[in-house]
């Protein structure tokens, strides 16, 4: 999963023909990361290569068959590229240098040919771009702050900030160029910031050829304690930013909370975007809304929601031909596509299009009705897919998975359950269960808590808490949305309001009993429960109260170890409206659901988990519940991560955390006894380290048994050399195991003889490949991923495998040449050291009946000479 591709959402050019789109790639042998930028024919699924500079990113259009995209350098200056897609990378140039960091590229085509281009950047307080290599020597660290923010996700506030920068491109004489004056900052001496930070980017802004709307916080208020933010507009003039009118805002009755994705008509003359009503509460409901008249800024409508609606979470909004609206939005546990029309707003109209997984972008092709969608599940990573509006057919483009088959995982292994929650709502959970699920059998829980709170587990892949990771260890994986959870109306996201230990607890509890009451399959007395962020809050609540003594063992990532302490966030914005107000005006409600008043019964073994970087809750969370732990002699251990945020996101730590959780869950589960998948598991890393990242089982089984009766043949082959060399098949020495290391392709073969004597050296090339590919990081992974945490450096790394994982008759090798034989006669049995057959001697003797002794008595009796 890991080393698995990732790809980008498909952005197709102007008329609908080609598709844009980025993958990357972590090796874990090589330890780097590479990145390639490519087109695929949507008429045909051909994808070819466009460029891979691991350097280059944000590729947009900017024509038919060009691209743009930008280029950084080591000081910290940003190149903007060109290149046609049918032309080699070599043949890229390069528009513009500038000193500054640039990202979220955005362009939009003008009928005459000319490009608008805008970006984000930090900025001075002057309105410059930010260059670190310009900034003066600095002789103290120190940072002073009169205000807040202080820091914000995982990065110190300082004083330059995010801004528009936009200009227009124009080709002349075969290049594209800027006109004068280049990139000009859209905010400068207005106070606003854009993109909104930690995670805003394109979608916090829009271009038309009239103009540009975009997001900004209001600069009155503390950003730390609000979320308002409104939309603002700019019109253009001859190409430019309007010298006399600056940003304007657009004025929303009544709702002063977040605004959001903005997006222009086709035709530039309408903005849709969302917005919520209370400036202190970021998961309130998003209202979806409509500039009828872009140039009439108090021409603001909004969509009045029906009973079916009224679950929906709207997210964006895409504009097809004739005022029509395709609304991406996240509804019981997809985020789905819904049509309905700017026209009939007030009506409350809706139409279901598409709701497989979880859609991460849509885009029209060209002019017309016809969707390409991104789109991902819990079986699958990327998919691109074919939508007609009219008719609602869906048409599979690509899928870089194969439907889950890359991942030996299949649309079986996915349910979901329906449950009655603490207060009688219903309550919704996703269910995933191994890819050798027998419904006969029993599979330990691993029992899955969502952080937010407001958020919730999704038909969606991802690479941090992935479902199919733990169900492909043997676990039946079960993920909870109880109270709190978006994508099932706002009554059922505010029910988590001040009552945090209270209906979501009631809610798991449900959901557990259910479990453990009347699915059979499900073995919840070996069950395990994992959680991040709230979720980690939940571990610890759970740890102090009776559902704690149900699991054998909590994973905490980033939790909370007491509520006490959440002053010391960053968006305090969400304190303050989730505990009813401050720490000093209602500590009652603090008090109430901390779990630190509980540690008195924390008892269950426990692998806490956090990271230095994490602002939004610090460390210190993590160490007091680690110490606490310890003190009680709970059985305990620390992850921390000096590098990482809230998120582990670097592969070689991501790697290292998915290898403490399943180690720790499966030791205290029992699961890694006797689990056939661990051994299955194992293989797969072997293979992983070799540069493949997904199988299925069937493949899986074949490869191990190729790569055995491989080794069984370079046995053959060097007791046949050693017979040759030394008349004796046990009497063999490096010099046969090279010769028979090359009879099966391993080396490179040598020169002749008289060559080299004629060139007065011995041909070492196939040796020293070897021995070079032997010692280095990619065997050394293999035998890693092989041997395992308990066995010893002497052990070579096909025992280590049989001996951890062949524990029982009916173990995962047999009937292979590694395991126990299968009822087959003259079955060779090579275990690398290990078993019945220890030596070549051994293995000679089982092929030909006789033992060393009877063999020395033949050859003995032989005429060598």
């Amino acid at each position: 999963m890991l080393s698995a591709p990732r790809r980008s959402p498909g952005v197709p050019n102007a008329s609908g023909k080609l598709l844009l789109y980025t993958v990357s790639t972590y090796d874990f042998t090589s330890h780097s990361k590479t990145s390639q930028i490519r087109v695929l024919s949507i008429p045909d699924g051909h994808s070819h290569l466009v460029s891979e500079d691991a350097s280059a990113y944000d590729p947009v259009w900017i024509g038919e068959e060009e691209i743009a995209y930008f280029k950084p350098n080591e000081r910290g200056c940003t190149a903007l590229m060109n290149q046609n897609v049918f032309q080699p990378a070599e043949s890229a140039e390069r528009i513009q240098f500038f000193a500054g960091s640039l990202a979220n590229a955005k362009a939009k085509r003008l009928d005459n040919g000319s490009v608008y281009f805008c970006c984000s950047a930090p900025t001075t307080p002057k309105g410059e771009l930010y260059w670190p290599a310009a900034e003066p020597k600095r002789h103290s660290s120190a940072k002073i702050y009169t205000s807040l923010f202080v820091r914000h996700w995982d990065t110190w506030a300082s004083e330059n900030e995010n801004s528009l920068w936009f200009g227009k491109l124009t080709k002349r004489g075969g290049k594209w160029a800027f006109e004068s004056p280049s990139l000009t900052n859209l905010l400068a001496n207005t106070g606003l910031s854009s993109p909104i930070p930690p995670f805003g980017g394109t979608g916090d802004f829009d271009i038309s050829k009239d103009g540009i709307v975009f997001v900004a916080k209001d600069p009155k208020l503390n950003p730390a304690r609000y979320t308002k933010s409104d939309l603002y507009y700019i019109p253009f003039q001859n190409g430019a930013a309007s010298k006399d009118k600056g940003p304007q805002m657009i004025k929303t009755q009544g709702l002063r909370g977040y605004s959001m994705s903005p997006v222009f008509s086709r035709d530039g003359k309408k903005v849709a975007f969302t917005r919520m009503k209370s400036d202190q509460y970021e998961a309130d409901r998003p209202r979806l809304l409509v500039v009828t008249d872009i140039s009439d800024l108090d021409s603001v409508e909004e969509f009045s929601e029906s009973q079916e609606t009224a679950q929906w979470r709207p997210d964006s909004v895409v504009w097809g031909k004739d005022d029509q609206m395709i609304v991406v939005a996240e509804r019981h546990g997809r985020v789905s596509l819904w049509e309905l029309s700017a026209r009939s707003l007030k009506e409350g109209k809706s139409k279901t299009l598409f709701q497989e997984g979880s859609v991460s972008d849509a885009k029209f092709l060209g002019d017309s009705s016809t969707l390409l969608v991104t789109s991902r599940s819990r079986i699958e990573n990327s998919c691109y897919s074919i939508l007609n509006t009219q008719d609602g057919s869906v048409r599979e483009l690509s899928s870089s998975s194969k439907r889950g088959k890359s991942f030996g995982l299949s649309r079986d292994q996915c349910s979901d359950l329906w449950y009655k929650g603490a207060a009688g709502y219903d309550v919704h959970a996703l269910v995933m269960t191994p890819s050798n699920f027998d419904k006969s059998k029993t599979y330990p829980l691993a029992f899955l808590i969502h952080g937010g709170p407001q958020s919730a587990w999704m038909d969606d892949w991802s690479t941090r808490w992935n479902p199919a990771v733990f169900a492909e260890q043997g676990y039946v994986v079960v993920c909870p949305n109880p109270a709190g959870s978006t994508g099932y109306g706002q009554d059922h996201v505010d029910a988590i309001t001040e009552n945090w230990g209270g209906a979501p607890y009631g809610d798991l509890v449900n959901c557990f009993d259910l479990l453990e009451k009347e699915v059979s399959y499900v073995d919840t007395k070996n069950a395990v429960a994992l959680g991040g962020s709230y979720g980690g809050y939940m571990i610890n609540w759970i740890q102090g109260h009776d559902l704690g003594r149900k699991f054998k063992a909590l994973v905490c990532h980033d939790g909370i170890f007491s509520t006490l302490n959440q002053w010391a966030t960053e968006e305090l914005f969400f304190t303050e409206h989730d505990f009813g107000g401050t720490l000093w005006d209602n500590r009652e409600a603090y008090e109430k659901w901390d779990p630190a008043s509980h540690t008195g019964k924390w008892q269950t073994p426990t692998l806490v988990i956090h990271s230095e970087l994490d602002y939004r809750l610090p460390i210190s969370e993590g160490l007091a519940m680690f110490n606490v732990l310890q003190a009680r002699k709970v059985p305990s251990k620390l992850l921390m991560f000096p590098d990482e945020n809230h998120w582990v996101l670097k592969p070689e730590n991501s790697l290292v955390w998915h290898r403490e959780v399943l180690n720790w869950i499966n030791h205290f589960s029992g699961n890694a006894k006797d689990s056939a998948l661990e051994a299955e598991f194992e293989k797969m890393h072997i293979l992983r380290a070799t540069g493949y990242h997904g199988t299925s089982p069937a493949v899986l089984d074949a490869i191990t048994d190729l790569a055995a009766r491989y080794l069984s043949l370079l046995c053959e082959k060097t007791a046949g050399h050693a017979v040759h060399n030394h008349g004796d098949a046990g009497d063999y020495t490096i010099v046969e195991v090279r010769l028979a290391l090359q009879d099966l392709g391993a080396m490179l073969p040598e020169k002749s003889l008289a060559e080299q004597e004629w060139r007065g050296e011995e041909d070492l090339r196939g040796v020293e490949e070897f021995v070079q590919w032997f010692s280095g990081d990619r065997m050394r992974e293999i035998m890693d991923f092989a041997k395992g945490d308990m066995e010893s450096d002497e052990m070579d790394y096909l025992s280590a495998l049989k001996k951890r994982h062949n524990k029982t008759d009916d173990g995962k090798f047999q009937g292979t040449i590694l395991g126990k034989p299968a009822d087959h006669e003259n079955e060779i049995e090579i275990e690398g050291g290990g078993g019945e057959l220890k030596t070549i001697e051994d293995w000679i003797s089982k092929r030909t009946g006789r033992t060393k002794d009877e063999d020395d008595e033949v050859v003995g009796d032989m005429d060598l000479a």
